[in-house]
């Protein structure tokens, strides 16, 4: 990983539904002439997480002299991404790209954006429909079976666990969660999967009080994986005001400046992250080409990702980068501003 600030900002704060156009560096209906524009709408703006893609959206926008700017809505709310993408077909960009809270609710606003003319990107999306490519940083099997492995050695491979996802309409996320219980009850048959998952981890205090709820529902819980920046977080969190740091195990994707008192603790034994700042990186290297009329090819190399894998038909660009983040990794990926 490349070494980085990542200047904290203030939530972005929406006016009915999209953030106030000075908020985006002049991102505004007057764009320098001959620049492409990329816009870049995520889950949820002021978070550890997306304020790092944000870093990574203006780095390589400046670097390649391209317009790249990102919309952080105030909720993690599919009705606010939607207006994001209204706006942004309305100043007729070149480029938008969507991290979804919801891919099915979006589906008519980027058939809109393509029939403007705007190239359509998601990311954390991969079977979006109405776009014209998703981007990738990890397998969708590979990522949740090494979440479901770190769990399994956290619990010793067996007892009882819980799944938060971010929401129960990401269809990512529940990918995920499918390939980490198929991978349990395939190699690890004495753990137990005791509820539904729980459609929380994109809130902390969701995330806190349904860890909460479970613990006292099932006393002899051992396990809670989450995906969902804020989900191991929060039920960290919930295992410490429980007082059952090293009875009950957190696994799951989290930005490490945020968990990383966690993982000291222990109330966080291990989690999986690409780097968002990468993701923003390579949202707008992408962005860029595809501005220009070039198409993706399988086995082109992008900076700081190397070689992706292309899938045509299912509009696919797939890398492999993934980082531990644990007690040996923590200190330095703080230091570098994750």
């Amino acid at each position: 990983m490349s070494r980085y600030e990542v200047s904290r900002r203030s939530a972005l704060k929406l006016m009915g539904g999209v953030a106030a156009a000075g908020a985006f560096g002049g991102a505004t209906g007057a764009m320098a002439a001959g620049k492409a524009q990329i816009a870049t709408v995520v889950k949820i703006g002021g978070i550890p997480w997306f304020n790092a893609m944000e870093a990574g959206i203006k780095k390589a926008g400046g670097e390649l002299g391209v317009d790249a700017w990102m919309i952080g809505p105030t909720q993690a709310d599919a009705a606010q991404q939607v207006r994001a993408v209204e706006d942004l077909i309305a100043r007729k960009v070149n480029v938008i790209c969507v991290v979804p809270n919801d891919a099915t609710a979006l589906e008519p606003v980027f058939a809109r954006a393509k029939a403007a003319g705007i190239t359509v990107i998601t990311h954390e999306s991969p079977d979006q429909k109405n776009h014209d490519w998703d981007i990738e940083l990890t397998t969708v099997t590979g990522f949740g079976e090494q979440h479901m492995e770190a769990l399994a050695k956290a619990m010793g491979g067996e007892g009882k666990y819980i799944v938060y996802v971010g929401s129960l309409t990401v269809p990512l996320h529940n990918a995920w969660a499918d390939a980490a219980i198929a991978l349990q009850k395939a190699k690890y048959p004495k753990m137990q999967l005791v509820a539904d998952r729980f459609g929380v981890a994109e809130s902390l205090d969701d995330s806190f009080k349904t860890a909460q709820d479970q613990m006292r529902a099932n006393p002899d819980l051992k396990g809670i994986l989450a995906f969902g920046s804020q989900g191991p977080i929060g039920a960290a969190k919930a295992v410490e005001a429980r007082e059952v740091i090293g009875k009950v195990a957190v696994v799951g994707p989290f930005s490490p400046g945020q968990g990383a008192k966690y993982i000291k603790s222990g109330a966080i034994s291990e989690g999986y992250i690409w780097n968002p700042m990468l993701a923003g990186e390579v949202i707008v290297r992408v962005g860029d080409m595809l501005a220009k009329g070039q198409k993706p090819a399988d086995g082109m190399e992008i900076p700081g990702l190397g070689k992706v894998k292309v899938d045509a038909e299912k509009k696919l660009i797939l890398g492999q980068k993934l980082q531990a983040i644990n007690k040996s990794t923590i200190d330095e990926l703080v230091g570098i501003g994750l």
